[in-house]
């Protein structure tokens, strides 16, 4: 049985306009937008992107149709490249789905993203699910290169298409002001996993005894608006010599299904003593989610599920979407592993 699941985020209660506008999901609402602005679109994709498309398009109501591309390489290493049916594609809405998981692929992809809107198309998005660059983001002393920045700049200089600017779709950014990087040249749309995750809390057996926490202060100012209906629980990291330890900050997690919330996972370090000093603290059940789980070296392998101590022995669901294909291919039916898909909210995101 797979666990990649595709949920469609409910409008609940909680998101009515008598709370704290806030507090709600930034995804696009497809409902809310009328028909005659909706578009169909035609999407390209990168190869390890092929599984997130087909889900985009089977949930796209025929909205979204796949295209291709062929994908070869010169004998020096270089690409050789080709649109199929560029002529087809005159005056559509088009899209491209790209993965930036390794610095050697964002060439060949960025010469696809530059020549897409000169073939004439109606409107270009980029979707770029996980922007890989986002932890390199500030400068601390003379020298340091905010690499996050200088991707920035690249996917700024998009080709203006017929219709006007790129638009640019991207999930659960590192840092917020990281949206002020992009130029005037592109319109960013900035969504998130968060509505995914909080339909799959609803369906879990104990959803009243869920608390949210937080590994770091960063952590929280990302994500705290948007659980403002769950108790929580803030842990931060303080030095010990050379080490960095986590300690309980704020909130109980005695007696509760606590549920770590952060927006990437690199090593999983944090997480995992993130973890063990949640069950220290009483806590019933551990989960954790994060929107990219990038685990470099296979560092998913880290995370144990759960057994018969509870918290004690792991994480009792570890939720990741589907914004790093080559993490997905690894942990999928693999215990604590759920993917929760971004098909739904990129499939809406295409048709505005």
């Amino acid at each position: 049985m797979s666990n990649h699941l595709l949920l469609k985020p409910s409008s609940s209660a909680f998101f009515s306009r008598e709370n704290d506008f806030r507090i709600t999901g930034p995804n696009v609402e497809l409902n809310e937008v009328p028909e005659t602005l909706k578009k169909d679109c035609l999407l390209f994709y990168y190869p390890e992107c092929e599984g997130l498309a087909r889900r985009i398009a089977d949930v796209s109501n025929g909205n979204v149709e796949l295209a291709e591309i062929t994908w070869k390489r010169f004998a020096d290493g270089f690409p050789n490249l080709y649109v199929r049916d560029a002529i087809r594609i005159r005056n559509r809405h088009v899209a491209f789905l790209a993965s930036f998981h390794d610095p050697g692929v964002i060439f060949e992809q960025i010469s696809i993203i530059y020549q897409l809107p000169r073939l004439f198309v109606g409107s270009f998005t980029l979707v770029l699910p996980y922007f890989p660059t986002g932890t390199a983001e500030r400068v601390e002393a003379e020298g340091d290169v905010a690499t996050a920045f200088t991707l920035a700049r690249i996917i700024s200089n998009i080709p203006l298409a017929r219709g006007g600017p790129a638009s640019v779709v991207i999930f659960d950014i590192h840092a917020l002001q990281e949206r002020f990087y992009f130029g005037d040249q592109v319109l960013p749309l900035f969504e998130s996993g968060i509505p995914l995750l909080r339909e799959r809390l609803r369906q879990l057996p104990d959803a009243d005894q869920i608390t949210i926490a937080y590994p770091d202060e960063g952590a929280w100012k990302r994500f705290h608006y948007q659980f403002g209906d769950y108790p929580e629980v803030i842990c931060t990291k303080v030095r010990d010599g050379d080490k960095r330890i986590v300690r309980l900050k704020e909130g109980t997690p005695r007696g509760r299904h606590v549920v770590i919330v952060d927006d990437l996972v690199q090593s999983g370090s944090t997480l995992i003593e993130c973890q063990k000093l949640l069950a220290t603290q009483g806590a019933l059940h551990v989960s954790a989610y994060v929107t990219h789980g990038v685990f470099p070296n296979e560092s998913w392998k880290r995370f144990k599920p759960e057994g018969q101590n509870g918290a004690a022995d792991g994480f009792s669901y570890f939720w990741i979407s589907d914004s790093c294909p080559s993490t997905v291919e690894a942990v999928t039916d693999l215990a604590p592993f759920e993917v929760l898909s971004l098909a739904e909210p990129i499939a809406a995101a295409l048709q505005i």
